[in-house]
C-alpha cells in the first residue's frame, strides 16, 4: 500500500522563504518532510474501535459489538484482515477471546457472558491486530466493561471511603450490607482482611450496626502502597458466610498537581501559558486553586482548575527565579508543588484557537535566543495521524513572528505543531484539536414519536457528505434509557476514540463531553486538555535519528497454519507432500514443503473449536516422518489506562439494569422439582496426591480449573495468559512480586508429582489438564531452598476411569502417528444474529412479559449510494419512557460519524 499517495500536495512556505541551509551540519525542511514520509509509508499504524450496544452488562447477557479498523486518517484499513478482542477480569485472567475476519474495515462480534463464568466487577476488554502488537501498547483499543451479577445473590453492598487527607491519618470505610430485598443485616458478625500483591497487610474483626454499616479504620499507609491494596470481608448471614471484595484504589489519598508550558518550556522573559491537571491516586480529577509564588515569597499569578482538575494560568517567568505552587484541593487538603525550571534562553511556538477558520501560531523567542541565533533558520510542521499537512520556514531576526494558518489545510481531529531549530530537530511542540464540519452527517428518523409498547417501528437512516449522499457503513443500537441509564459524557465513541483518545498519552476523563454538545466553554477545555497531554504516534527526534519499532509480527491476510516436516532423525525434508483436512467443512488442500521442511496453508477459513487434520501420509517412507505444528503467540495482558473507569459501587450504580436483569433471568428460567440422591462428587485431582509435594500449603495461591483450557490449542500458550501472579519471560515462568524486586529466580514445575521442565510443557495438550495449582512459597517442602527456584507451579492432569475398556480407536487417538497431527486451532469467533421478536398486531394477549433492555442491534447497515439512506424495521418491549437509538459508522472515503435519537414509548 503506497501511503506517500496520502500526503497533501501543498507544503506551505509562510513567513519569510528562504533557500537551504549554509551550515552543512543541519537537517533541510525537504530532509525532515522525506523522512517522516519513509515512516509514515513503512509504519502505518491501525486504530481499532469497537461499538458496543450498550455501556454495561450483567452476567447472562451477550454483548453486541462492532469492530472498526482503519488505517492512515480514518480510511477503512487493508493492512490487516483479522481482529482480536480479549476481556480479562480484574486479576489479569482471560475470560474470553474472539477472533474476527475483517471485512472493508469491519467485523461484527458477540460476547456471552454465562451466569456460571462471570462474577460482578469490572473485567478488561482489548481489542487489537498483530500489526498493533508491534507498536506501543497503547495503540490497543482498551475499555473497562462493567458486569454485575444479581443471580442468587443474598448480600447486597455500597461502600464509601473517608479521611487519610494527611499521611497521619487512617482511612475510614464504611460498608453498607442489605440482602436482595433491601433489608439491612444488622448486628452481623464481619471478618476482614487487606492484600497488597498477595501478602496480607491487615486484618480484624467487626459487627454491624443496626443499620447495616460496618465501619473500618485502615492505618496510616502509603498512598502508593493503599492504592494498589484490596479489603475483603466475610460477612456471617447465618446460613452462610458470604465474602466480598473491595479494590482500595479509590481510599487512596494521594494526590498530584502537574504544571505544563505552552510550547514545552518556561523561558526568561516571555510571556506564557501555563496549563495545569490535578489528579488523585484513582487517576481521577480533582478541583483545585492556588498562588504562583517566586522564590523570594512574592505572588506573581493565581489560578483555578476550569474542568476535572484541568486550568491555565498566564504569567511571565524572570530569569534567575524559581517558583512553585500552593494549592488548595477540593476536599479541604493543601500542598506545594514545584514548576518546571525557567531557562535562561530559549524559543517557543505558542497557538491560538478560538477562531473557526484560522489557527493563529506564534513563535516567541527571547533576547538572549535572538542573540545566539540571529538570521538561522527555523521550520514549522502541522502532521495529523503522521502525516505532514503543512510545512514552512522562517528566518529569525524578531523576537515575535505570527501568523493564521487556514484550518481547511486540516481535518477535524489531533494537530500536532512542531517548530525545529537551527540543527534540524524540535525544540518545541504543541497540540491543538482542530474542529471542522467534515464529519460523516448521520441522521435517524422514525415513522412515529410516540409509539405503544411492543408497536413496531418504522426507522429511516441517513447519511451525507457535505450535501451528497454517502454510501456508508454502520452499526445500529436501541436501548431502553430507563433500564440502561447513561452517562453521555463517559461514554467511547466512534469520535473520541479515533479523533481524540488514540492519538494521546495518557487517560482521558470524561472524553464524550467534548464532543456531545461542543460550544466555546467545551472548547476551551479541550484545549486545555491537549495541553496536558502526550502525542502518541511518534517522536520527530526518533525519527531524525533512524531509530524504528522492531517488527516481530506481519499483518495477517486470513488464518494461517503451518508447520515443519521432517524425518526421524530430525532432518527437514525437502518437496514433501503435506495435506490439510477439515472434515466439518468437507474441505481440503495439499502443499509442499520448501528446502527446510516449513510449509504452509494461507487463508484457512476454521471456525473456533472446528477440528483440522494435518497429514503427511502421501510421501515415501511415510511411517518415518514427523510432523510438528507452528505454535500461537498470545500477547500477554497488558496495563490498560482506562483503569479509572472502573465502577466501585456496582450494586448501586447499576441498580435499575440489575434488577431487570434479575427479572429476565426468573422469567426465564423456571425452577423444577428435583429429587436429591446421595453421591459423593467426584474428588479433584491435585497435588496432596503426589508425595513429592506434601510439605506444600494445602490450599494453592490460584487454582485453575481444567475447563479453562477447553478449546485451547496450545497449553503454554493459554496458561502464561490465565496464571495470576506470574510473570512469564524467556520460556520461563517467575513469581511476579518477586520478580519486579529483583529476585530473578525461576519457579519449579511439576507434572503429576515429577520435576520437568518448560519444554516438557510444549508437549502437554490442553484438554488432558485436569488443573493447574499456583503456589507463591514452597511451604514446608523444602523444594526451593533446594533447587534454587521460587515458587512451584503444579501441572495435574486427568486420570483415566479405572475398570473401563478402551477401545482401539480411543488407544489411537492418545497414540497418534507420527505423520498425522489432529488439532483445534484458534479460528474464527461464529456470530450469531440479534433476535428481535416480531409482534402480531391482531394479537392483543401475548404471553410472557419482554423484558429487554437492548431493543435492537444490527452492525450491518448499509447505506444506498444514491439516496444515502436505508429502513430499518423492529418491534418495541415492554418497557416505557425514552428510547435511545445511537448510529456510528464510516463512508467508503474514511469520514466517520455519529448521532442519537431519542423516541418514547407509552
Amino acid at each position: 500500500m503506497n501511503y506517500k499517495k496520502i500526503l497533501p500536495a501543498f507544503i506551505l512556505l509562510f513567513f519569510t522563504c528562504l533557500s537551504v541551509f549554509a551550515q552543512r551540519d543541519t537537517l533541510s525542511l525537504k530532509t525532515i518532510i522525506d523522512r517522516s514520509v519513509k515512516y509514515a509509508n513503512d509504519y502505518p499504524i491501525e486504530k481499532v474501535y469497537v461499538h458496543f450496544d450498550k455501556p454495561y452488562y450483567a452476567a447472562g447477557d451477550t454483548i453486541w459489538l462492532k469492530t472498526y479498523l482503519t488505517a492512515d486518517i480514518h480510511q477503512p484499513s487493508q493492512i490487516s484482515k483479522i481482529v482480536y478482542i480479549d476481556m480479562y477480569n480484574d486479576q489479569d485472567s482471560l475470560t474470553a477471546s474472539i477472533k474476527l475476519p475483517v471485512v472493508n474495515g469491519v467485523a461484527p462480534g458477540m460476547i456471552p457472558l454465562p451466569v456460571q463464568s462471570y462474577k460482578q466487577g469490572n473485567y478488561r476488554l482489548r481489542a487489537y491486530t498483530n500489526w498493533n502488537l508491534n507498536f506501543d501498547a497503547n495503540y490497543l483499543f482498551t475499555k473497562v466493561i462493567t458486569i454485575g451479577n444479581p443471580i442468587d445473590k443474598e448480600v447486597l453492598t455500597n461502600v464509601n471511603f473517608s479521611g487519610g487527607t494527611s499521611p497521619q491519618q487512617g482511612v475510614t470505610v464504611k460498608i453498607f450490607y442489605k440482602d436482595a430485598s433491601g433489608r439491612p443485616y444488622a448486628d452481623k458478625k464481619v471478618k476482614w482482611r487487606t492484600e497488597a500483591s498477595h501478602d496480607e497487610t491487615g486484618k480484624g474483626s467487626g459487627t454491624t450496626d443496626a443499620n447495616g454499616y460496618l465501619t473500618i479504620t485502615l492505618p496510616p499507609t502509603p498512598s502508593i502502597t493503599l492504592g494498589a491494596s484490596t479489603l475483603f470481608t466475610t460477612l456471617d448471614i447465618g446460613t452462610k458466610n458470604v465474602t466480598n471484595i473491595f479494590p482500595l484504589k479509590s481510599a487512596a489519598t494521594g494526590k498530584d498537581v502537574q504544571f505544563f508550558p505552552e510550547g514545552g518550556q518556561l523561558i526568561a522573559g516571555i510571556p506564557v501559558k501555563v496549563a495545569i491537571k490535578a489528579i488523585k491516586a484513582d487517576g481521577l480529577g480533582i478541583e483545585v486553586k492556588g498562588t504562583i509564588v517566586d522564590n523570594q515569597g512574592q505572588s506573581v499569578a493565581t489560578f483555578a482548575s476550569q474542568h476535572l482538575g484541568m486550568g491555565a494560568f498566564a504569567f511571565q517567568p524572570e530569569a534567575g527565579k524559581s517558583y512553585k505552587a500552593n494549592v488548595s484541593f477540593a476536599d479541604g487538603s493543601q500542598g506545594s508543588y514545584d514548576l518546571p525550571r525557567v531557562q535562561a534562553s530559549g524559543i517557543t511556538l505558542l497557538a491560538i484557537n478560538n477562531d473557526p477558520d484560522n489557527l493563529a501560531v506564534r513563535i516567541t523567542c527571547n533576547e538572549v535566543y535572538l542573540n545566539a541565533n540571529q538570521n538561522k533558520n527555523f521550520y514549522i510542521i502541522g502532521s495529523q495521524g503522521g502525516f505532514i499537512k503543512y510545512a514552512a520556514q522562517q528566518q529569525i531576526n524578531k523576537q515575535v513572528f505570527s501568523a493564521p494558518i487556514p484550518k481547511t489545510k486540516f481535518q477535524s481531529g489531533t494537530l500536532q505543531l512542531t517548530l525545529f531549530g537551527p540543527n534540524g530537530y524540535p525544540v518545541a511542540e504543541r497540540l491543538v484539536f482542530i474542529q471542522r464540519n467534515d464529519l460523516l452527517n448521520l441522521a435517524i428518523n422514525t415513522d412515529k414519536p410516540l409509539y405503544l409498547h411492543r408497536q413496531p417501528v418504522k426507522m429511516t437512516i441517513s447519511a451525507k457528505n457535505g450535501a451528497l449522499p454517502a454510501e456508508a457503513n454502520l452499526s445500529v443500537s436501541v436501548i431502553d434509557e430507563k433500564k440502561v441509564p447513561v452517562d453521555e459524557d463517559a461514554e467511547t465513541t466512534i469520535l473520541t476514540s479515533l479523533l481524540l483518545t488514540s492519538d494521546l498519552r495518557g487517560y482521558v476523563e470524561k472524553p464524550n463531553y467534548y464532543f456531545k454538545k461542543p460550544d466555546e466553554k467545551t472548547a476551551a477545555d479541550l484545549d486545555v486538555l491537549m495541553m496536558t497531554q502526550g502525542y502518541r504516534r511518534f517522536v520527530f527526534r526518533d525519527v531524525l535519528m533512524g531509530k524504528t519499532p522492531k517488527i516481530t509480527l506481519l499483518p495477517e491476510q486470513g488464518i494461517t497454519i503451518s508447520g515443519t516436516l521432517r524425518n526421524r532423525t530430525g532432518l527437514p525434508i525437502f518437496k514433501g507432500n503435506v495435506r490439510l483436512l477439515i472434515p466439518d467443512k468437507n474441505f481440503s488442500a495439499q502443499t509442499v514443503t520448501n528446502s527446510e521442511g516449513q510449509f504452509k496453508f494461507e487463508n484457512v477459513m476454521v471456525n473456533d473449536s472446528t477440528k483440522v487434520t494435518i497429514n503427511a501420509r502421501d510421501n515415501v517412507n511415510y511411517n518415518s516422518v514427523m510432523l510438528q505444528i507452528d505454535g500461537v503467540t498470545y500477547p500477554s495482558p497488558t496495563r490498560i489506562i482506562n483503569l479509572p473507569d472502573e465502577r466501585l459501587n456496582i450494586d448501586s450504580a447499576m441498580r435499575p439494569y440489575l434488577e431487570n436483569s434479575k427479572r429476565v433471568y426468573n422469567n426465564t428460567h423456571q425452577l423444577k422439582e428435583v429429587v436429591i440422591k446421595a453421591a459423593a462428587a467426584p474428588r479433584r485431582l491435585g497435588h496432596l496426591d503426589q508425595s513429592a509435594l506434601i510439605g506444600l500449603s494445602p490450599e494453592p495461591d490460584h487454582l485453575i480449573d481444567g475447563e479453562r483450557f477447553k478449546g485451547c490449542t496450545f497449553f503454554v500458550s493459554c496458561l502464561q495468559s490465565m496464571a495470576l501472579g506470574l510473570t512469564y519471560i524467556d520460556n520461563i515462568f517467575y513469581v511476579t512480586r518477586d520478580y519486579n524486586a529483583g529476585i530473578r529466580k525461576p519457579m519449579e514445575v511439576y507434572m503429576d508429582g515429577l520435576q520437568v521442565d518448560m519444554n516438557y510443557l510444549q508437549s502437554v495438550v490442553a484438554s488432558d489438564v485436569e488443573s493447574v495449582e499456583i503456589f507463591f512459597k514452597d511451604g514446608m517442602s523444602g523444594i526451593n531452598q533446594r533447587d534454587g527456584t521460587d515458587g512451584v507451579l503444579v501441572i495435574n492432569k486427568k486420570k483415566a476411569p479405572k475398570g473401563i475398556p478402551m477401545k482401539l480407536a480411543d488407544l489411537q487417538k492418545l497414540l497418534p502417528p507420527p505423520y498425522l497431527v489432529e488439532f483445534t486451532p484458534h479460528g474464527y469467533t461464529p456470530v450469531k444474529e440479534f433476535y428481535s421478536p416480531k409482534y402480531n398486531p391482531a394479537r392483543t394477549i401475548n404471553t410472557g412479559v419482554d423484558l429487554r433492555s437492548t431493543i435492537y442491534w444490527n452492525p450491518k447497515v448499509l447505506t444506498d449510494k444514491t439516496t444515502g439512506s436505508t429502513l430499518l424495521q423492529f418491534n418495541n418491549a415492554d418497557g416505557t419512557g425514552s428510547y435511545r437509538a445511537v448510529v456510528e459508522g464510516i463512508d467508503k472515503d474514511g469520514n466517520i460519524g455519529r448521532f442519537i435519537y431519542r423516541y418514547r414509548v407509552q
